[in-house]
């Protein structure tokens, strides 16, 4: 019989080789579903067409707690020359979902064997669609967080080696909004600009002004940003085009800077575009909002990760966003940060999870549910 350790290996090898991108993790889940089933772990019945609730019920009373795992792939090409790198053709674990997984599906086998010292319950939530920044919307949609009080989060975390674990109260990811400028004027001959109106100065004065909503309308101590990550106008060297794009992101920590972004961007799109003789409309695409640890938890969780001999760092703060902020808008949430071997960053092509990392990752969280 394999020991739990050569199982998480097993498993976790096994969702690496085969990524799935959001919403489309129909093999992911079945294998998540397999293992559980063998391992008799419950499953929750709910309406999800991918991703999946396991639960663990104590035998002390306590508390309906959560923890979440997501599940989806990204569309990157894999150079890592791992032996079970994947096996298909541009798309890779290159968030560590498969970690994350593995940790859930471990935790879930562990707490199943450890009722009698877990107090209170635990639903195991395998979710979709991380990637797309409101997968989370698609539990909620469920009743699967009736009654849960407060939810767990964990991340891989390639600048820390492993047994190090990133925590710390307070805001530590950003809420992540997109926005799209389409600024119409008057297209004509490239020779006779007076003929027409040119969206393009008006776009180019609308990406500086932008940048003044950081610098000068919010707090210097408030952690905020503003990204054109995409102009586009034209399609050829002598005529000046009717219409002109810009598309971005808006990255915030406090609920009022995120509210200020959207009102200063609105009102500076519109006065500039008018100032150049042009329209301007506007779109504000809400994603997550800004991810906040509670107190309370990570002071458990510091003390859960003490009495486990991992290394406790402060978690750095990220721009970066997370949908597990949407559980956080009704209960207290904590997102813990767990060091998987310092290497290339999330998101790039070499990124890769030191497999010692599993067991001690699923030994920590399933302490975490069964020790006061």
């Amino acid at each position: 019989m394999n020991s739990l350790e050569e199982n998480l290996r097993e498993y976790f090898e096994w969702f690496h080789r085969h990524p799935e991108l959001s919403y489309e993790e129909y093999g992911t889940t079945k294998r998540i579903r397999e293992i559980l089933e063998e391992a008799g772990v419950e499953i929750l019945p709910c309406n999800l067409e991918t991703g999946l609730v396991a639960i663990v019920r104590g035998e002390k009373e306590g508390p309906v707690q959560a923890l979440r795992c997501d599940i989806d792939a990204l569309p990157v090409r894999e150079e890592t020359n791992l032996s079970y790198a994947s096996e298909f053709e541009g798309k890779m674990h290159a968030c560590g979902h498969d970690f994350h997984i593995t940790a859930g599906i471990g935790c879930a086998i562990l707490l199943t064997k450890r009722k009698s010292e877990l107090a209170g319950t635990v639903k195991i939530i395998f979710q979709p669609a991380e990637e797309s920044s409101v997968g989370a919307l698609k539990i909620m949609e469920t009743d699967v967080m009736n009654g849960v009080e407060r939810i767990w989060g964990l991340h891989a975390d390639p600048t820390n080696e492993t047994g190090y674990v990133g925590i710390r109260e307070g805001y530590v990811a950003a809420a992540a909004d997109r926005f799209l400028v389409t600024i119409a004027g008057m297209g004509c001959h490239g020779a006779h600009p007076d003929h027409g109106v040119d969206p393009i100065p008006a776009a180019a004065a609308m990406v500086q002004a932008f940048q003044t909503i950081i610098t000068r309308n919010v707090d210097a101590f408030h952690p905020a940003l503003l990204s054109v990550t995409r102009i586009e106008a034209g399609q050829t060297w002598n005529v000046i085009p009717e219409t002109a794009e810009l598309e971005g992101t808006v990255r915030t920590m406090n609920r009022e800077d995120r509210a200020l972004a959207e009102r200063r961007m609105r009102e500076i799109a519109q006065s500039t575009a008018q100032a150049y003789g042009a329209t301007a409309q506007f779109q504000w695409f809400p994603g997550s909002p800004a991810v906040y640890n509670d107190g309370e938890m990570v002071n458990h969780a510091v003390r859960t990760a003490q009495k486990q001999k991992l290394q406790v760092v402060p978690e750095e703060s990220s721009m970066g966003g997370d949908d597990f902020s949407f559980y956080e808008e009704n209960i207290p949430g904590c997102y813990i940060k767990i060091g998987t071997g310092i290497g290339p960053t999330i998101h790039q092509p070499g990124f890769r999870v030191d497999e010692r990392v599993l067991l001690p990752a699923v030994e920590f969280l399933t302490v975490l549910f069964t020790d006061k």
